[in-house]
């Protein structure tokens, strides 16, 4: 997601990859169809159809579908990978916001949420997850939004399996 992106990415060239595309320049609006694959950076994006809008101040909106649209970029700072899915994925690069809906999964190393739509804030760094009908599934009749989040240790705990290897003291004396 932008916030957490890596900021070098910004700085990378966009590529992308379709079966077609259509541009009209004087509309501003590009729509590429059929196996999308945009790559910018350690930013991926697959989908079906992607629509991208700009703006006469060169920021972009764009909308990825597919069954389902996915996302993938490394985090700022850290050695971590971002991914989602969702029927579509909304992009306002100038509100920095997106919006993922129908069910909409987002993993974070080992923690996930799922839900009918997620709407990730940008300049507020927050996330809103909303379940419904659309997300219910076999294990979820109901769409509820579903979290895993895993217990975080200090970087100095100790490990499972870490242990302390004893060895005898000089400053205590063995019996006679």
């Amino acid at each position: 997601l932008p916030a957490l992106a890596e900021r070098s990415d910004r700085d990378k060239p966009v590529n992308l990859e379709s079966d077609t595309v259509d541009i009209n320049d004087l509309t501003k609006v590009s729509v590429y169809q059929g196996n999308v694959r945009l790559s910018q950076g350690t930013l991926l994006i697959t989908s079906a159809k992607l629509v991208v809008v700009q703006d006469d101040d060169g920021f972009s909106k764009s909308s990825a579908t597919g069954s389902p649209a996915y996302f993938k970029q490394k985090r700022e700072g850290v050695d971590e990978i971002v991914e989602g899915w969702a029927q579509q994925i909304d992009y306002d690069a100038k509100r920095e916001k997106v919006e993922m809906h129908t069910q909409a999964r987002i993993k974070r190393g080992a923690d996930e949420v799922r839900g009918n739509t997620i709407i990730y804030e940008g300049l507020t760094e927050s996330y809103r997850v909303i379940g419904g009908k659309d997300a219910a599934t076999e294990y979820n009749p109901k769409g509820r939004v579903r979290a895993v989040i895993q217990p975080k240790r200090p970087a100095s705990a100790p490990k499972a399996g870490d242990g302390v290897p004893l060895k005898s003291s000089p400053s205590v004396n063995a019996p006679n």
